[in-house]
């Protein structure tokens, strides 16, 4: 991968899972606070290895819809650790509408969730 893309994603404040249409992890970055730990163990490992047990029939059904064409998008929220944490999914298309994987984007939401009025940029 091309340095500055590496950095462009690393440099994002989100976590960010790429799973293949295999449902194999292929790419995840390296943001400053992530907030699910990855090593490079999980790359090449099937995504149903890299979840708790009790989620994976969740996990499987996100990527059915997903394959099938049914939806392109789930969400969830948890509270962990003090922090609201905003996890997305999100099918990846090629022009033609092929699925081509799944990308897993995951934000700390906490500030975001508190801000009130506005702030500008001068």
């Amino acid at each position: 991968m091309d340095f500055q893309i590496k950095a462009i994603l690393n440099t994002l404040p989100v976590d960010v899972t790429f799973i293949d249409s295999e449902d194999t992890v292929r790419y995840f970055n390296q943001s400053k606070d992530r907030i699910f730990v990855r090593t490079n163990a999980v790359l090449g490992r099937k995504v149903q290895k890299c979840h708790p047990q009790k989620s994976i029939h969740i996990v499987n059904r996100i990527l059915d819809e997903f394959k099938s064409g049914k939806s392109d998008m789930a969400e969830f929220w948890i509270n962990m650790g003090g922090r609201l944490v905003y996890i997305r999914y999100f099918a990846v298309r090629d022009e033609t509408g092929k699925y081509l994987g799944t990308l897993e984007v995951t934000q700390d939401v906490t500030r975001i969730k508190q801000l009130e009025g506005e702030k500008r940029l001068l």
